[in-house]
């Protein structure tokens, strides 16, 4: 654990996407931290995050002209939601929550988040802070008949079992990060070979997102990273979302701009009826907005 920050902040000047954003546009994967004092961090936590504000990330979606987005709750937190569920409560139901819970949860708490827009669990096999893999049947069938999903951080390099996982879960699954895999290791890896058949099948969902966790150059525009999220936007490009990670925590390259970010979805999804679909019609369906 990480007594003081040694995490850059996010870059304060988005640069413009370099596209037309569609209306409704959505990030579907992003944090906030602070302030300690009143939301408190886990002890057993793996780093320390610099403060990242509901204000400061609002100016960020007005920068780059995305509407909605999708809270994800941070391992930092362990299974207190009250940062990530009170981010969402002030957002007048522009965005959702991926909460982390305990496995035993009650129903009504359960109940309750849904109705604080929490819509999926958060399942984190890399830095832990909530229910193991081994939790993953028992929690999907209470959270079936709500109409939540599971999202699960793996790395699919050493996830031999995710299409048998898939296979006995009742609920949707969405795959943080790409399959969070090495990008050298290349499109041709089993375990992102998996990931391309699961996916093109339409049993999982994936998140273009933090490019920076899998790349081995230095920063920007992570080429070899493009050729993994090409591959997932041929395979299925009704199945995928898009998320910026902001603000970027436990980041070990340069610190990315959140307009190159999203620009680099051009070059991911040249079709302009793709990118349609990953910023505003999939996100609809997975998390429980309306179409505009």
């Amino acid at each position: 654990m990480t007594d003081h920050p040694d995490i850059p902040p996010p870059d304060p000047n988005p640069r413009p996407p370099g596209f037309a954003v569609p209306p409704s546009a959505c990030d579907c994967h992003a944090h906030i931290f602070g302030p300690a004092g009143r939301y408190p961090y886990a002890p057993d936590r793996a780093y320390t995050p610099p403060d990242a504000s509901l204000e400061d990330y609002r100016q960020l979606l007005t920068s780059l002209g995305l509407q909605r987005a999708v809270i994800v709750q941070p391992s930092v937190y362990g299974t207190d939601n009250r940062r990530t569920l009170d981010a969402v409560a002030a957002s007048d139901g522009d965005f959702r929550a991926v909460v982390v819970v305990d496995p035993d949860i009650a129903d009504n708490e359960l109940d309750t988040m849904h109705r604080e827009g929490a819509r999926a669990v958060r399942v984190n096999s890399l830095h832990g802070g909530g229910p193991g893999l081994e939790m993953l049947t028992p929690l999907a069938r209470r959270l079936a008949h709500r109409g939540w999903h599971l999202q699960l951080l793996v790395d699919v390099s050493h996830f031999e079992s995710l299409a048998a996982i898939v296979a006995r879960l009742p609920v949707p699954v969405v795959i943080d990060h790409m399959g969070h895999m090495d990008a050298g290791l290349g499109v041709e890896h089993p375990g992102f070979q998996v990931l391309l058949e699961e996916l093109s099948a339409g049993r999982v969902w994936v998140k273009l997102s933090a490019a920076y966790r899998l790349t081995r150059q230095a920063g920007y525009p992570y080429d070899d990273v493009g050729v993994l999220a090409r591959a997932l936007v041929t395979a299925n490009p009704a199945r995928l979302v898009w998320g910026s990670d902001w603000p970027h925590p436990r980041i070990h390259t340069s610190m990315p701009n959140d307009g190159d970010l999203l620009g680099l979805l051009a070059d991911w999804a040249p079709d302009e009826e793709h990118r349609r679909r990953i910023l505003v019609d999939n996100p609809a369906s997975l998390y429980d907005f309306s179409l505009p």
